[in-house]
């Protein structure tokens, strides 16, 4: 999985954090921020609900699939 935000449209709901709190965070201003953009298999599922729970769609998973 490879994890981004577009740190533009973020609003600062702050779901992100809350949710995945070992993949995103929020600087000083409240805009997301990513810690990890390449994060563990165990987190996988707490990211792609963060990204759900995203009011603004800041946040893009994208599925690696390896061979």
């Amino acid at each position: 999985m490879r994890v981004t935000a577009d740190r533009e449209v973020c609003v600062g709901a702050g779901l992100c954090a809350l949710t995945a709190p070992e993949v995103f965070d929020q600087d000083d201003d409240g805009v997301v921020t990513v810690l990890t953009p390449d994060p563990s298999p165990e987190t996988h599922a707490t990211a792609r609900e963060a990204g759900m729970l995203c009011p603004s769609g800041a946040l893009r998973l994208l599925s690696l699939i390896h061979r």
